[in-house]
């Protein structure tokens, strides 16, 4: 392995040689220029070297210092003399060719009075004959300006404010404050500027606030050249501002002050966000209160056209205390002792879906019973509960309405105007009257009744929400009406609601969109009394 490096090494020089001795039997040449940056003092004297290699005379060659361009020359040479045409005018009467070893191809050029500007790249070219070369030099041009100078400015807040200030460097420099013990402090702000000749001018501050710290240093460092300068200021202790316990004391008291004002104002803001609650409140009441009086009062104008406002119709009508006949009831219902309640018997036979058989016209029983109260004239009405049992079995099935005292209620009937019935029914989750079904948002559990002799109606509301269910209108009545009910399926029961159980937490009647009317022309001239 060793004599294998041993040959490379010899081959290499060999190689070297024969290039050499190949370049001495003719013209070529290669030019050689500085690998490092020239560095030198703004305001001095510097020089940008170049040699030909072989070494060989120049004193015949073109020699030329340019910048970016052939064309911006520093410093031209040709046929023994200077060439002064070419040059730039930054560079005349400021440069000059060092010959001193032409005859070994060893020139430069001398830059006097360097300038901020004269910093950057410059090509050195060498021109013999036909041959020709180049190489690139890199000047940089740095300035040590005055200062640092560090100056006490006065107090501000706890501590001092120092002040460091440097003139005339380039590029710009590098400012760090230290303590005494060498540890770094870092600048409250740093301005620098640059003047016409682009030097820089730069003002660091620093507060000292630790009286510990009384000695404090700046420097500023050229990051190009590496040298620094410093300057440190002592600052004596009597120099720091003394907190006074009387101060402290005041303090505490203006932030305590401050706090309680601020709770002060809170507290008020707060109490006038809630009599503005409160007032707001009270006016929306009070326009509610006046649109729910007009509407009644339109109500009260035409209650019998409008389908609506089941409380507000109740005010037209009497309140009726119904109780159950026992005469009237079939053998298979139970009556309560108070007679408000009726249910089947748990041995009761089950029919079948009464309701499809009455359009098959085929027979089943229907257990029914009627109310001890007979009318004959007025505005009268009730209220039911219907209770649907969750007991194994058949289906439930109620119906509550009115019918007349002459309607054939034997084994099996259909319940229906023309039989002299007046009643809406419920099977299987389905509401319906005779003719229809009714398409409700939600099944009634209490029912308020309205029967109206003098207007030969009819009408039947949820009053749990408010809303109208149906009505029978223009009814031609034959004897003595009497409130019906009947029911079938294990556990279902209807209690008649008295007077007493009217509920407080009925919500505020409002029109419903479910309107249901044998006249069609009774909801749509309702539609008057909607609130706007």
């Amino acid at each position: 392995m060793v004599g294998f490096l041993d040959f490379s090494l010899l081959r290499d020089f060999f190689s070297l040689l024969l290039l050499q001795v190949s370049m001495w039997g003719s013209d070529s040449f290669l030019v050689i220029s500085p690998s490092e940056p020239i560095v030198a003092m703004l305001g001095m004297d510097t020089v940008l070297p170049c040699h030909v290699s072989p070494a060989m005379s120049a004193e015949n060659m073109e020699l030329r210092w340019f910048r970016s361009e052939f064309s911006e020359a520093v410093y031209v040479y040709q046929d023994g003399m200077e060439q002064v045409g070419e040059q730039l005018v930054d560079f005349k009467g400021r440069a000059e060719l060092v010959k001193d070893y032409i005859t070994e191809g060893r020139v430069s050029v001398r830059i006097y009075s360097l300038r901020i500007s004269d910093s950057g790249i410059y090509k050195c070219f060498f021109k013999k004959g036909s041959e020709f070369q180049e190489a690139t030099l890199e000047l940089k041009v740095i300035g040590l300006g005055s200062g640092p100078h560090v100056f006490m400015v006065g107090p501000e807040g706890t501590g001092i404010r120092l002040t460091c200030t440097g003139k005339r460097w380039f590029p710009q420099p590098e400012v760090q404050w230290k303590d005494a013990m060498g540890e770094k402090i870092p600048s409250l702000s740093e301005v620098e500027t640059q003047d016409d000749d682009g030097l820089f001018q730069i003002e660091a501050s620093l507060i000292v606030r630790d009286s510990s710290k009384r000695e404090v240093s700046c420097s500023m460092k050229n990051p190009f050249f590496g040298q620094e300068q410093v300057e440190t200021i002592s600052i004596p202790e009597s120099f720091f501002p003394r907190t006074s316990p009387w101060m402290t004391a005041f303090a505490v008291t203006f932030i305590i002050l401050g706090i309680f004002l601020g709770a002060v104002v809170f507290l008020a803001w707060k109490e006038r966000q809630e009599k503005k609650r409160a007032q707001e409140a009270q006016t929306e009441k009070e326009k509610e209160s006046k649109d729910k009086g007009r509407r009644k009062q339109l109500y009260q104008q035409d209650w019998r056209k409008a389908k609506l406002y089941a409380d507000w119709r109740k005010e037209q009508f009497e309140t009726v205390a119904v109780t159950l006949d026992p005469d009237t009831a079939h053998h298979n219902l139970i009556l309560s002792e108070n007679r408000k309640q009726v249910s089947l018997m748990g041995n009761a036979p089950q029919n079948c879906d009464a309701s499809v058989r009455q359009g098959q016209g085929e027979s089943e029983t229907i257990f029914s019973v009627l109310g001890q109260n007979c009318f004959t004239t007025g505005r009268h009405y009730w209220e039911i509960e219907v209770n649907i049992g969750t007991e194994v079995g058949l289906e439930p099935r109620w119906a509550v309405g009115v019918c007349s005292d002459t309607a054939e209620r034997d084994e099996w009937f259909v319940e229906s105007p023309e039989k002299n019935f007046w009643v809406i029914a419920y099977n299987k989750g389905v509401l319906f009257t005779h003719l229809e079904f009714l398409s409700l948002r939600q099944h009634p559990q209490r029912i308020g009744v309205f029967l109206d002799l003098e207007d030969k109606d009819v009408s039947f509301y949820n009053m749990v929400d408010g809303s109208h269910i149906y009505s029978f209108t223009g009814i031609t009545f034959y004897g003595t009406l009497r409130p019906y009910l009947s029911l079938q399926g294990a556990g279902t029961y209807v209690t008649i609601c008295s007077a007493s159980d009217d509920t407080e937490n009925y919500p505020e009647s409002s029109p419903k969109n479910h309107l249901k009317s044998r006249d069609m022309g009774v909801a749509q001239e309702a539609n008057p009394l909607l609130p706007s």
